[in-house]
């Protein structure tokens, strides 16, 4: 099931899309050599970045001329620290803290890609089974386990704070990775954990974990999660290597987007410990992937980021696209 986006930004057509490699042809088909053949991804091993893992086990960078390798990362504030000391040639975290690093000045910063939007079931609220937390009501007062702080999580989980009338500096967010939280609920350092799938399904198999809430309504419905994203000067440097890793990527996203047996079989061969059991496969909920950037899609999350105080100002998504 697909979401309408909600219009935003006013002055801002809906229907202008940046589109993905609009310009680039393949490596192959265009003629134009990579000038780096051998990248290095990093990116958050969850649903969100579905393409980018169903373009690997596809082969479909091969074919583009290149050797990309995948290194799974922590939380996005983490990715951006090594794009910076170029470590990584490419990542997919994030929206948020994406644009927190651009304002703060701590990256200079191009997104390539929209990695996905949420979609019902894909991120959400967790309890223990039995927890006295029945409902979002509740949640005051209470530790909320996050990967990392001041990032979409806790953007998200303050818009559906919001609607219950409770401000995100009524709970207390606790920073710890993803396969640390089921763990962390079990022995009470947590009373709620923020879970994308495959986390989510993972945890509900293993700890009878239970939905306290879908993270997909409201404010945030539909909402871009996921970039890809690399520095402003390595995209100058270069231009036929993105247009190769990008002619992939498409096709991976439109894989993932279509074929949801192809998203299956790239969860089950991610590298341990983030390896997904085939059950769980077959049953974590996807985002939708797609295969351009939308200007006011995008500008969502900058606007809803100055929505509840994690930006000082307003801040234009468009300074950040080539």
């Amino acid at each position: 099931m697909r979401r309408r986006i909600t219009p935003v930004l006013a002055g801002i057509s809906l229907g202008l899309v940046v589109v993905l490699a609009a310009g680039c042809s393949s490596a192959a088909g265009g003629g134009a050599q990579v000038e780096k053949p051998d990248l290095t991804v990093a990116a958050v091993p969850v649903g969100d970045e579905a393409g980018l893992y169903v373009a690997q086990d596809r082969g479909l960078f091969t074919a583009e001329g290149l050797n990309v390798r995948i290194v799974s990362a922590v939380s996005s504030a983490d990715i951006i620290t090594g794009q910076n000391d170029r470590r990584y040639d490419i990542s997919a975290g994030n929206a948020v803290s994406y644009i927190q690093a651009q304002v703060s000045g701590q990256a200079n910063l191009e997104i390539i890609a929209v990695g996905s939007l949420m979609q019902p079931g894909n991120q959400a609220l967790y309890t223990l089974p039995g927890s006295p937390i029945t409902s979002i009501a509740d949640l005051a007062g209470k530790r909320i386990g996050v990967n990392a702080p001041e990032n979409i999580g806790t953007l998200l989980i303050s818009s559906v704070l919001a609607d219950y009338g409770i401000a995100r500096h009524e709970v207390r967010f606790v920073v710890m990775p993803f396969p640390d939280m089921g763990p962390a609920l079990q022995h009470h350092q947590i009373d709620v954990a923020w879970l994308p799938d495959p986390f989510g399904s993972i945890f509900a198999e293993q700890y009878g974990l239970a939905q306290l809430t879908d993270l997909d309504q409201g404010a945030t419905t539909n909402f871009p999660v996921s970039w890809y994203v690399v520095t402003k000067a390595w995209a100058k440097k270069y231009p036929h290597t993105l247009a190769a890793f990008l002619a992939a990527l498409r096709q991976g996203q439109q894989i993932a987007d279509t074929d949801r047996a192809a998203v299956e079989q790239a969860m089950e061969t991610l590298p341990p410990p983030y390896t997904v059991p085939p059950a769980i496969a077959g049953v974590m909920s996807l985002d939708s992937y797609p295969v351009g950037i939308s200007l006011p899609s995008v500008q969502r999350v900058a606007d809803t980021m100055y929505q509840f105080q994690m930006l000082n100002q307003p801040f234009r998504v468009s300074s950040m696209l080539g």
